[in-house]
């Protein structure tokens, strides 16, 4: 499975790389794995559930809920 830089992660779930971080601090996401340079490194799943919670958040849902 490829790994994806948060600048990628962010362009393909259509949200801004501030909000991947914002929902890693929510624990909203889990703590992604890093390479030796300290970069993260996010698979492509987490595409996914990056659309799956801006998708809630339209439908009204809060991020505790």
């Amino acid at each position: 499975m490829a790994s994806l830089t948060i600048g990628q992660l962010a362009k393909r779930a259509d949200v801004g790389v501030e909000t991947v971080r914002f929902y890693e601090r929510k624990a909203l996401l889990a703590e992604p794995d890093r390479k030796p340079s300290g970069y993260r490194q996010y698979d492509e799943e987490v595409v996914d559930r990056l659309r799956f919670i801006k998708r809630a958040k339209q439908l009204g849902f809060t991020l505790n809920e």
